[in-house]
């Protein structure tokens, strides 16, 4: 599995050589990195909004000084950030359990050191993986919203009953309009969705939702 070329992978974890170590192995594999040296200083990525605009995971140590690994965990959920941002814990073997909770709790998965360096790569490309599918989810909702935002509300009105699979002229019966009128108004959402049937339309709709 080839990763996203703009891929992201943040690694948090107070040991330089473990930090160092992990830069040296993901570089080898062509994979860029941004390190951190405590849960503290990640949180302050997050306290400027962060929100990844890019594929990416975090590698995560369970046991740090300050933000513990599972409270920044903890924090990521609360910012409904885990699906953008999958994370890997790293851990000791006494911290296995714990890591197998958050795995519980929507953690990507956990990589017991001393780690092997293919199967982590590997778990670091599936992560990059589902993370780059939610970020063209997240993309994909958005523009609906947007292509939605411009509709008027006759539009909206007889977008609803085509989604529903009406006829125009069922449609101009339950709106009080002409057929005609019903017409040039699903012409016009067909073009702001930017949609060329009433199936599209409806999975438009989905995706908006």
């Amino acid at each position: 599995m080839k990763p996203a070329q703009d891929a992201l992978v943040y690694i948090v974890d107070d040991d330089a050589s473990v930090r160092e170590a992990l830069a040296w192995l993901l570089r080898s594999r062509g994979l860029v990195s941004e390190c951190f040296a405590s849960g503290n200083q990640f949180e302050r990525l997050l306290d400027r909004g962060f929100s990844p605009a890019q594929p990416c995971c975090l590698l995560l140590d369970v046991r740090m000084p300050g933000t513990s690994g599972l409270a920044l965990f903890d924090r990521l959920a609360a910012e409904g950030l885990v699906p953008l941002v999958p994370v890997i814990f790293l851990t000791g073997h006494a911290d296995v359990p714990m890591a197998v909770d958050m795995v519980k709790r929507g953690a990507f998965d956990f990589c017991e050191k001393p780690f092997s360096d293919n199967a982590l790569v590997d778990r670091i490309e599936q992560a990059i993986a589902r993370s780059a599918v939610v970020l063209a989810e997240r993309r994909a909702r958005q523009a609906a919203q947007t292509r939605l935002s411009e509709l008027t509300q006759r539009e909206r009105d007889v977008m609803q009953l085509v989604a529903r699979g009406l006829p125009n002229k069922l449609i101009a019966d339950q709106l009080d309009i002409s057929v005609r009128t019903v017409e040039v108004h699903r012409a016009r959402v067909f073009d702001k969705m930017e949609v060329k049937s009433a199936v599209e339309l409806s999975n438009a709709l989905r995706d908006a939702a």
